[in-house]
């Protein structure tokens, strides 16, 4: 028999309004079986390939160039205009344990330490065979990508692993980032990347580790080094006639190389529509190309690495804590949860869907800014609506928007608002507005800065109660003149001293606010993409609920439920375990019968 995937599945509590929505989705699946199975046989033949990937982040273009390099066909369908989706948007930290990058530049990890501090982070509700299977493949998938593509990858020197005191973390960081790559190496096809969340400094070349010196630069000797570095990177470039990319950009056009070198086609424009089942097996993918429907056959396996839900309002509205919006994430926009509706259809399981790979973001107009430095930086605390610190402000971001939500039912912290002084906004980058100077004005006019020359009119600006404002700030001042933080411990952990500035003693996390006018940003749960999925194993099969395989489906990256679990263990753990199962996928796929 054959058939394309249209059988309805059901996830999240048995709440009636769940209960009404997946009636309501079974009605729809089982009227669009019915069409779907009547033409299926009628689909224009687009091709048949050993494999067909969908996707062209870094989860699928790594299963696809494994799949190539093992001697088999394949094809990249990618719903985009561009490849390389959110990757190609992201810093391109990549978090792998004991890879040959860490280990020369001399970081002590072995995989002992490793072990014991994924085991901490994920917790028991990640499998330990899928945590095994990404700390043993984590490494040779490295070694993979960098032997068969031009990328070269650097340590994040100092970056910490998100939880450094928890047993095997280390304070240095185990945490790596794409080397310099000459966009030229991609010809015209370079045109077509996704161009990245945020643009590097005309004439610079700059890279992820950078940014924490670059914040510095007006006050900070290595600040402006650092500073001075990128500019001769860019000059240098320039002279040699090259396309310098760093980051996220070179990640995706790196792995984009290596498929060319393969012979691996990417289609553009081609968004999938459902999967195709012969004999209860996954034999291809419905996508749409050119503005028609098609049917591209696969032998031996469809690879899912098609992007979280981040853009699609009502996954998130079904699944996630409220409020919720696909305005604050800065996800790639083409990623509304296609592969993993796919997958559900044909009764595949979904896991940890209510979260995400959350940060702090500013709902600036145009797009949010996803805030790292700015709230670690030492002048700045936030606040709830009641005026009340509530967090560890340079905590790991995923574990700030958690207890944003924790406590928002009980004392409503969504939105919360980053209050600064003058004295830091005079010292320190603010997104890329260098200091001393203006904020734009539409900032204002949104409703997502505010500016006041007394603590009282802020509040009043900001709907906070003033009193509590003012001794909210008077009271993180005196923590902040102790260099301790007995409230809510900001400081304590090494991760918190990444984005500091190491001139303020005792604690560079901490500095009082004491220089008029005062400032407030709004803070709403912003994201890099969802991190729930289709559920998955240690080999990247997907799963049904009852632990069954469906035969010849896997998924990678945030098509997938991330092997992390709720944390968040260090910079690039979407990339990393991303690229990481993408491999596995490629490889068994390949070696299956």
């Amino acid at each position: 028999m054959t058939t394309s995937a249209n059988s309805a599945g059901t996830a999240g509590g048995p709440s009636r309004r769940r209960l009404l929505a997946g009636a309501a989705g079974a009605g729809l699946a089982v009227t669009a079986g019915g069409r779907q199975r009547a033409r299926a046989a009628d689909l224009p033949p687009l091709g048949t390939y050993d494999v067909v990937v969908i996707g062209s982040g870094a989860a699928g273009m790594t299963a696809a160039l494994t799949v190539a390099r093992q001697g088999l066909s394949c094809v990249v369908v990618e719903k985009a205009p561009t490849f390389g989706g959110s990757t190609a948007r992201s810093g391109a930290g990549i978090w792998i344990p004991n890879n040959e990058v860490i280990l020369a530049a001399g970081v002590p990890d072995t995989p002992a330490k490793a072990a014991a501090y994924l085991a901490a982070v994920a917790g028991p509700d990640v499998p330990a065979d899928r945590q095994r299977a990404f700390l043993a493949h984590g490494p040779a998938m490295l070694s993979f990508v960098m032997a068969n593509s031009p990328l070269r990858f650097r340590w994040m020197e100092g970056y910490s692993d998100y939880y450094p005191e928890l047993p095997g973390g280390l304070p240095g960081g185990r945490s790596i980032e794409p080397d310099q790559l000459d966009g030229t190496v991609l010809g015209p096809e370079l045109e077509r990347l996704n161009p990245p969340y945020l643009d590097v400094p005309a004439g610079m070349v700059v890279f992820s580790a950078d940014y924490k010196w670059l914040a510095l630069a007006a006050v900070n000797a290595r600040g402006a080094a650092v500073a001075a570095q990128c500019l001769a990177r860019g000059t240098k470039a320039a002279l040699l006639g090259q396309k310098p990319l760093t980051m996220g950009q070179a990640l995706a056009a790196g792995l984009r190389a290596g498929l060319r070198s393969a012979g691996v086609p990417v289609w553009l424009n081609t968004p999938l529509t459902d999967l195709h089942v012969e004999n209860g097996t996954v034999t291809g993918a419905v996508v749409t190309r050119d503005g028609a429907p098609g049917l591209v056959r696969a032998r031996r396996a469809v690879i899912v690495g098609s992007g979280g839900f981040e853009h699609n309002a009502a996954m998130r509205d079904h699944f996630q804590r409220q409020p919720i919006g696909t305005d604050w994430t800065v996800g790639a926009k083409e990623n509304t949860g296609d592969g993993i509706r796919a997958g559900q259809r044909l009764g595949a399981a979904l896991d940890l869907m209510d979260d995400a790979w959350w940060g702090p973001a500013i709902p600036l107009p145009g797009q949010p800014w996803f805030c790292l430095a700015e709230r670690t930086l030492p002048g700045g605390l936030l606040v709830n609506r009641a005026g009340r610190r509530f967090v560890n402000e340079a905590a790991p971001y995923s574990d700030v928007v958690h207890t944003m939500y924790d406590v928002h039912d009980t004392d409503p912290a969504i939105p919360c608002w980053l209050i600064v002084d003058q004295n830091y906004r005079n010292r320190y980058l603010f997104k890329d507005i260098a200091p001393t100077l203006p904020l734009p004005g539409d900032w204002y006019d949104s409703g997502a800065a505010h500016k006041a020359w007394t603590l009282d009119a802020l509040a009043t600006s900001i709907g906070v109660p003033p009193t509590a404002l003012r001794t909210t700030v008077d009271r993180f001042n005196t923590l902040a003149l102790r260099g301790r933080d007995t409230d809510h411990h900001r400081g304590d952990s090494a991760y918190d001293h990444y984005y500091t500035d190491p001139s303020v003693l005792p604690n560079s996390c901490l500095a009082p606010l004491w220089l008029p006018p005062y400032h407030a940003f709004r803070i709403v749960p912003g994201d890099l993409g969802t991190k729930g999925g289709l559920r998955t194993d240690a080999r990247a099969r997907v799963l049904r609920e009852d632990g069954t395989v469906v035969r010849g489906l896997y998924a990678a990256g945030n098509a997938s439920a991330a092997v992390m679990g709720r944390s968040y263990a260090g910079a690039g753990s979407t990339i990393g375990p991303a690229m990481t199962f993408g491999y596995v996928a490629g490889r068994d796929a390949a070696e299956a019968p």
